[in-house]
């Protein structure tokens, strides 16, 4: 089986695929990818399932190697790669060569990068999934030092790009009413909704902190609540008012009170928030909510239709005349 050299690891380099939904009743939290967005992308970069596992850097990459040609892609939060020296589009797919040496830096922008390749991760699966989950104990974070195996290369495509939209440098979210959005007083509600939030620098795989000028937020009969099942997207509120927004390796019950819920179609946008960006969030109707999902669910299904070639073979250019190659250096009057 292929392999892949880890040479140098950022602190925080784990193994994720789409992670273990339906498991909250044996108190394990789904887990995966903060993104999963990403994980699409570069399934569709490379022509192959978007079940297949990925490693997922959070703020800093690594250096690595391969001993055979391997096709990979690279999404999510951008960060500067390059192959021995030369710098790699993001967004897109490339072929690496046996001895060549892989470097992926630091964000540019958001919070999580993505290294997909061909064949995807090939660890053993744990509970049906490859994921790590470091608060359950499952899997560990990827270490120098590592040989991680890739499975069969089944798919197809490399020196192809991606447009994607921005979702890395915040924005607004969309909420819905959550089990105690009730309990916070009308007024509390509307200023949430027109309070600026700043990413903290304090966020994991777990959630996201805010920070907000001025006071924080309560809700009424707040220290009587019992401790319930929760969900990726809820947005905790902690006894200082603090608003937490809970990520993919939450926990699985909790009695903080909760002002709402991030709809699946945004939460990818608040866990790539990089430190300091902006976030602001809306109240919507659970119609409107179901309208975004569907919507988000057809994009996904298109992802593989969208991927182009970087650069365009000339003879598949239907107007190569039209370019004009070589006007302007050589001229019948010369002769």
């Amino acid at each position: 089986m292929r392999q892949m050299s880890v040479l140098r690891a950022g602190p925080a380099i784990t193994v994720q695929d789409a992670g273990r939904p339906g498991m909250l009743v044996q108190g394990l939290s789904r887990g995966g990818a903060a993104d999963p967005v990403a994980l699409a992308e570069g399934a569709a970069l490379l022509g192959q399932s978007r079940d297949l596992a990925a490693l997922e850097l959070a703020g800093f990459g690594g250096v690595f190697g391969f001993a055979e040609s391997t096709r990979l892609a690279l999404t999510g939060a951008p960060m500067r790669a390059d192959i021995d020296g030369k710098a790699l589009t993001w967004n897109a797919s490339h072929q690496i060569e046996p001895g060549q040496i892989l470097t992926v830096g630091g964000c540019e922008a958001g919070a999580y990068g993505y290294l997909h390749l061909a064949g995807g991760v090939a660890t053993d699966p744990v509970l049906g999934s490859r994921s790590a989950h470091l608060v359950a104990g499952i899997g560990a974070p990827v270490r120098a030092g590592d040989n991680l195996p890739i499975g069969p290369d089944a798919g197809q495509g490399q020196n192809l790009v991606l447009d994607v939209e921005d979702r890395f440098s915040g924005g607004t979210a969309r909420v819905v009413h959550s089990a105690q959005t009730a309990l916070f007083p009308a007024a509390e509600r509307e200023r949430f909704e027109a309070t600026e939030f700043t990413r903290d620098d304090r966020a994991n795989r777990m959630g996201v902190r805010l920070t907000l000028a001025g006071k924080g937020f309560a809700a009424d009969r707040q220290l009587s609540i019992l401790s319930e099942v929760i969900v990726p997207g809820d947005i905790q509120v902690t006894g200082d008012g603090t608003p937490f927004v809970l990520l993919p390796e939450c926990q699985t019950t909790g009695g903080y009170p909760r002002i709402g819920t991030v709809i699946p179609a945004d939460l990818p946008m608040v866990a790539q928030a990089g430190p300091g960006a902006r976030l602001r969030f809306r109240f919507v109707g659970y119609d409107e909510a179901i309208e975004a999902e569907r919507r988000h669910r057809a994009m996904l299904r298109d992802l593989p239709r969208r991927p182009r070639p970087a650069i365009r073979d000339p003879r598949e250019i239907q107007d190569l005349l039209s370019y004009r190659l070589i006007d302007g250096m050589i001229s019948a009057y010369d002769t």
